[in-house]
């Protein structure tokens, strides 16, 4: 049975430092939700205070509306998968699975047989009598994972769990996290600075810098109508452009080029940043996208499936064209060439700031 997590509030102080600024959030029951940020954003700091690790300072945290904020870990229907896994090198993968039933007395037969069924559900059943030192990076994150499940709770919590990892077992252990979310159908609290790993997880997507939240939203909307140009930043894929505004859908850039919009301006702003997605972008634009910007190529980098071309502007700013290797080779630039790049006006989104 899944429950849901709600933040009223909730402050983390270390000292004079405040790690985690009054946050408020709520993930639904049964959904995967991932924070991300920078390092020292506050993330792991809520998913601690979430799992009962760490006090709060002030605030409330409550799951399945129940507060919480002053109970153990033990006593909130939580597990947490950590980062190191931590898994016992003296014991084989059934026993460390097995490892929270033994603590709580249950019977040696009763636990076995639970733990080989959970080592089942990761497949991971021909490895039960294997030692940690004899798995591979990615076995030993099924194993804790299949750990942190064994006492169903309603929410699971993990710390960074594919950090260790190369990519292509990342990408597969991608696929059996939401595998096992949907199986099992409990909450999972994700922390990543991976921004790839939570558009590809996540039904919600918390994105945090200096303590505070700054956007909280589904993948999509994150990505196609970030609020901020942080969060543009952050997430990747986007160019940011700053103009003054000359009427309510347009802005003048700084070489004097005008800059049309779908979206209406709000009322009484002077300078306007926008985001454009770098794969909304074209090299030699025909009619169809009547927004220009001119500038010279820095660098041109073959990423198989597409090409990522590099261009700094005329106003000194960077920004990035992905374009599909069809297009790409079909007008092939040179470093230091003079190019522009189009887009059309209902690419352009408009930021706060």
């Amino acid at each position: 049975m899944a429950d849901g997590v709600e933040l009223v509030a909730v402050t983390k102080r270390y000292g004079a430092t405040i790690a985690v600024d009054a946050i408020d959030l709520r993930i639904p029951a049964g959904s995967y939700c991932c924070l991300i940020g920078p390092s020292g954003c506050g993330k792991t700091s809520t998913l601690r205070m979430i799992a009962g690790h760490e006090a709060v300072s002030a605030g409330d945290v409550l799951i399945g509306g129940r507060n919480v904020t002053d109970l153990p870990p033990a006593r909130r229907g939580t597990a947490m998968m950590f980062q190191s896994y931590a898994l016992f090198p003296h014991l084989n993968c059934l026993d460390n699975v097995g490892f929270s039933l033994r603590m709580r007395g249950v019977a040696r037969a009763e636990r076995r047989a639970r733990a080989a069924e959970m080592l089942g559900r990761v497949h991971l059943t021909e490895l039960a009598e294997r030692r940690p030192a004899q798995l591979s990076g990615g076995q030993q994150q099924r194993v804790a994972l299949a750990r942190a499940l064994i006492t169903n709770p309603s929410v699971l919590l993990l710390d960074e769990p594919l950090s260790a990892l190369d990519p292509f077992l990342r990408g597969r252990m991608r696929e059996e996290l939401k595998r096992l979310q949907r199986e099992l159908g409990i909450t999972f609290v994700h922390v990543t600075h991976a921004q790839d790993e939570a558009l590809a997880l996540s039904d919600l997507v918390v994105v945090m810098e200096r303590g505070r939240i700054l956007q909280s939203d589904g993948p999509r909307a994150v990505f196609e109508r970030p609020r901020t140009p942080f969060v543009a930043r952050f997430l990747g894929g986007h160019n940011i452009l700053e103009g003054r505004a000359l009427d309510g859908r347009a802005i003048a850039l700084a070489d004097g080029s005008a800059i049309r919009l779908e979206e209406t301006l709000p009322a009484g702003r002077g300078t306007v940043q926008i985001a454009v997605r770098s794969d909304r972008m074209r090299l030699a634009p025909d009619d169809a996208a009547p927004n220009r910007l001119a500038g010279q190529v820095t660098a041109v980098e073959y990423h198989g499936s597409f090409v990522r071309v590099a261009l700094h502007d005329r106003a000194g700013a960077d920004h990035s064209l992905l374009l599909s290797e069809t297009d790409y080779y079909a007008r092939p630039v040179a470093l230091g060439e003079q190019v522009v790049a189009g887009f059309r006006p209902s690419d352009v989104h408009v930021l706060n700031t």
